[in-house]
């Protein structure tokens, strides 16, 4: 959906500015879709930074703790950079987190707290079940809206000038199963409005459905909780609707004391979805 940072540099050039920040921004984007341990050459290949100095700037962050290497000699996250991104959205993620206990408790399903980052779900919480059901996504990853229940849920509650800029973006299918066509969309986030909820069969991931209910804060959109289930149970999933509501209740009351932009934080960025200037 988003393109990266070291695409955004100024005219279009992927290639990261001249700053030393910029470089080591390309590099540590490198690590945000990579699970392994990269070699040098494949981080400045794909960072764009030369080698040389990818090898400088690797080894300064190396002995900062922000990457380390492993035990083949690859270069991955450190966990110095884990502890600092504990603090980003804390009290939200702190707030909410025995509320999600407690839906994975009383449901014995994969449940899950997101929030609106930009053009993606951010997944600030989840409890796993034991049920074999296929991951899509973990804590702190992201997936497109328009394909999951609880982004769905966010852009129906969002302000009109979200939803719209959304809708006007070309939107890419993960299965033969994401509902891509604008027209369609629009038509069913009303009904999610309209009904308090959203549903997903097979959108991000073969064999695992979704639903997912809005949380509120002072009557906006705070973010969304939901539920992940085998696309066998998917028949069964209304009947977690009015846990999934009261929960989602729950945790608005808890909330409610704590100012929107505080609860979130530095969480989301709202990048790409910008509202409209004024002439």
């Amino acid at each position: 959906m988003g393109r990266k940072r070291s695409e955004l540099m100024a005219g279009g050039n992927r290639v990261p500015g001249s700053t030393v920040t910029s470089k080591v921004l390309a590099i540590m984007e490198v690590f945000e879709t990579s699970r392994r341990a990269l070699s040098l050459t494949e981080i400045s290949e794909a960072s764009g930074v030369p080698l040389s100095t990818t090898h400088r700037l690797v080894n300064e962050l190396i002995e900062w703790g922000m990457l380390s290497r492993g035990s083949t000699g690859g270069v991955q996250l450190g966990l110095r950079l884990w502890a600092i991104a504990q603090n980003a959205g804390r009290q939200l993620r702190d707030t909410a987190r025995p509320f999600v206990q407690d839906l994975f408790s009383l449901t014995g399903e994969t449940s899950q707290l997101a929030v609106r980052d930009g053009n993606m779900a951010l997944y600030i919480d989840r409890v796993y079940g034991s049920k074999r059901v296929p991951r899509a996504s973990r804590v702190g990853g992201r997936l497109p809206l328009h394909a999951t229940a609880v982004g769905k849920v966010i852009l129906a509650y969002s302000e009109d000038w979200v939803t719209d800029a959304y809708l006007s973006q070309p939107l890419a299918p993960i299965t033969g199963h994401t509902h891509v066509n604008p027209g369609r969309l629009r038509t069913e986030l009303a009904q999610v409005r309209a009904r308090g909820y959203a549903a997903t069969q097979e959108e991000v991931i073969l064999g695992a459905c979704s639903i997912a209910v809005p949380v509120f804060h002072t009557g906006r959109i705070g973010c969304s909780i939901g539920l992940v289930v085998a696309s066998t149970n998917a028949g069964a999933m209304l009947r977690h609707l009015p846990v999934l509501q009261g929960i989602s209740q729950r945790i608005e009351a808890s909330t409610a004391h704590i100012p929107l932009e505080t609860l979130l934080g530095s969480l989301t960025s709202g990048e790409l979805l910008q509202p409209p200037h004024s002439e």
